[in-house]
């Protein structure tokens, strides 16, 4: 059985980490770097960095507080924001990603992913879901959960993993920062439709709330931010938490 994997995610705003709730009313928290070490050290199994801000604003990702991150880390580390070229997955990777995010930019050419697998290879390659419930869909946001695209969440990952993508991040708008659990039911209607590993995101509140998502097949990892941030839960006393629920974890 593979471990499952405990991963913080750093949202990034203007160079500092930023937490809000239901994807607004971000709040500044701290330096990227200063918590990318500390995670580096506090037993998370990789890292998430996303400039939250890039697509939305048109620009390419921050690549100078990436590369300070990076130099801090000897854990997998996943980027994403603003990627939306070949180019860009290369700069990212140059600057010491492990793995390359991407969604705002496979909307607007779904092609990407396809000639990203090809050229680096499906494992490096990550796509990042942000949906929300609309209308009795899971419809899938573009830009940071600002953009309503129209498209069944459920049939892009789909198409995405059918054209190379290695993992699945699912970000759930609906409990985003709510601290009330992961959206489980999301989560299976995923784990239904795809055989690549699924990152669950959003709604974290408590160490329960990753035993309940590891109950659930087709989950490999449990992405958390403001509950790691805050140090509401400790990395390693959630992972002996989780041992003791009979998951397998890495300690």
């Amino acid at each position: 059985m593979l471990a499952k994997r405990i991963i913080p995610c750093l949202d990034v705003k203007d160079g500092r980490v930023v937490k809000g709730t239901n994807f607004e009313g971000l709040r500044d928290l701290a330096d990227p770097v200063e918590m990318a070490r500390f995670y580096n050290e506090s037993g998370a199994d990789e890292l998430v960095f996303y400039d939250i801000t890039a697509s939305a604003e048109g620009r390419s990702l921050f690549a100078d507080v990436l590369r300070r991150v990076a130099a801090e880390i000897f854990i997998p580390l996943t980027v994403g924001g603003g990627i939306r070229t070949l180019e860009d997955f290369d700069r990212v990777l140059k600057c010491g990603a492990d793995k390359v995010s991407v969604n705002s930019g496979a909307i607007a050419d779904p092609a990407l992913i396809r000639a990203a697998a090809e050229t680096y290879g499906d494992q490096c390659v990550v796509l990042s879901m942000d949906v929300k419930r609309v209308e009795g869909q899971f419809r899938l946001f573009a830009k940071g959960g600002r953009e309503d695209t129209g498209i069944d969440a459920m049939e892009w990952a789909v198409r995405g993993v059918e054209n190379g993508a290695g993992e699945i991040v699912l970000n759930s708008i609906d409990t985003d920062g709510v601290r009330a659990g992961f959206d489980l039911e999301m989560l299976d209607a995923l784990a239904s439709r795809v055989q690549v590993p699924i990152v669950a995101s959003g709604g974290a509140g408590r160490m329960e709330d990753f035993a309940e998502l590891f109950a659930h097949s087709g989950m490999d990892a449990g992405l958390a931010a403001s509950i790691f941030h805050t140090r509401q839960v400790e990395i390693r006393e959630l992972k002996r938490f989780l041992r003791d629920c009979g998951v397998e974890v890495r300690l």
